[in-house]
C-alpha cells in the first residue's frame, strides 16, 4: 500500500484516530510520518526494542543478579548483550541461555515446542508421522518399566496409524 501523503513509497505506519467518535486512519511511509511529526527517530518499532522490552528485568532481579553472568561457550554472547540486542549469537545460545528463553518462547509464541506451518496437502500425513514418533519414545519407556500391556497397546496403535498413512510394516 502505498503512503496517503506522498503517494510514492510504500506505508509502512498506520495511524488512527478517534474524534468524536469518529475514526479517521491514515496510511504513511516512515519519511512522511517524521515530516509530518507523527513519529520521531526514538519512536520507529524494531524487533530489537520488542525483545529487549519483554527481557527487560525488573530491578529487583537484577540486584539479585548483578554478579551472575550468562555466556555462550561457543560464540561468547553475554546474556546482557543478547537482551540489548535481541538476537541471539549461535545456535548453541538457545541451550545456554535455555532456562531464560523457555519462559519468553513461551510467551510469544504460546508454545515452547516450534511447529512451524504444514503445506495443507501434507498436514495429516506429517502429524500422523510426529503421532509414531511420540509413540515410539512412549513405548520405549514401558518396556524400560517392563510394562509389556502397554507396550503391545501402543504397538498396536503404531501399526494402525502406519496403515492410515500407507506405511508398509512386515510386524511378525
Amino acid at each position: 500500500m502505498l503512503c496517503d501523503r506522498c503517494k510514492e513509497r510504500e506505508a509502512s505506519i498506520h495511524i488512527t484516530k478517534y474524534v468524536d467518535n469518529e475514526k479517521s486512519e491514515i496510511y504513511l511511509c516512515e519519511q512522511c510520518a517524521k515530516e509530518t511529526g507523527h513519529i520521531d527517530d526514538n519512536e520507529v518499532f524494531s524487533f530489537k526494542n520488542l525483545i529487549a522490552g519483554i527481557l527487560n528485568p525488573n530491578m529487583q532481579d537484577l540486584e539479585e543478579n548483578r554478579d551472575e553472568v550468562f555466556k555462550c561457550e561457543n560464540c561468547g554472547l553475554t546474556y546482557e548483550e543478547f537482551r540489548r540486542e535481541g538476537k541471539v549469537g549461535c545456535s548453541e545460545c538457545y541451550n545456554t541461555f535455555e532456562d531464560k528463553l523457555s519462559p519468553l518462547i513461551k510467551r510469544i509464541h504460546g508454545s515452547e515446542k516450534h511447529i512451524g506451518k504444514i503445506p495443507k496437502d501434507k498436514d495429516k500425513y506429517l502429524r500422523v508421522k510426529r503421532d509414531i514418533q511420540e509413540l515410539k519414545v512412549e513405548m520405549e519407556k514401558v518396556i524400560e518399566d517392563e510394562n509389556f500391556e502397554r507396550a503391545a497397546e501402543i504397538r498396536d496403535e503404531i501399526y494402525a496409524l502406519e496403515q492410515k498413512i500407507g506405511v508398509n510394516n512386515n510386524v511378525q
